[in-house]
């Protein structure tokens, strides 16, 4: 459910990791972490697993901007549109990394922030 409003704007700003992507990426970062929580009782696995989404995730948000830069050189679509994917993507991995630890108070400041970054920023970007 945090990672809806972040979701939500990427798909009505139709800027890639909309209302499919998004919560898929949280719903499996929980679970990993959920996962790695319950078989290796805090050892230096559990945090490898969370080192594997941070990375993952960085790799998952870079291909999204290559995608979204090839899509909008036709269009002539500042190139800072397809970077809120990626960083849109990376917050809803720590979104659901902070709720498999029930850290819930620093997830839902996360998904509000988010949310608002994404929604409001726009006016203040510089047109090319």
């Amino acid at each position: 459910m945090l990672s809806l409003p972040i979701a939500l704007n990427r798909e009505l700003e139709d800027n890639g990791a909309g209302l499919r992507t998004s919560p898929l990426v949280t719903i499996v970062s929980c679970a990993f972490m959920l996962v790695g929580r319950d078989i290796y009782h805090g050892s230096d696995a559990e945090a490898r697993i969370m080192y594997g989404i941070i990375t993952g995730m960085g790799f998952i948000g870079g291909g999204a901007i290559f995608k979204n830069e090839d899509e909008d050189e036709d269009e002539d679509e500042d190139e800072d549109e397809a970077k809120g994917t990626a960083a849109g993507l990376w917050n809803t991995a720590a979104i659901k990394i902070l709720v498999a630890y029930s850290r819930y108070e620093i997830a839902i400041i996360l998904s509000i922030v988010g949310f608002l970054i994404l929604q409001f920023s726009k006016p203040f970007k510089p047109k090319s």
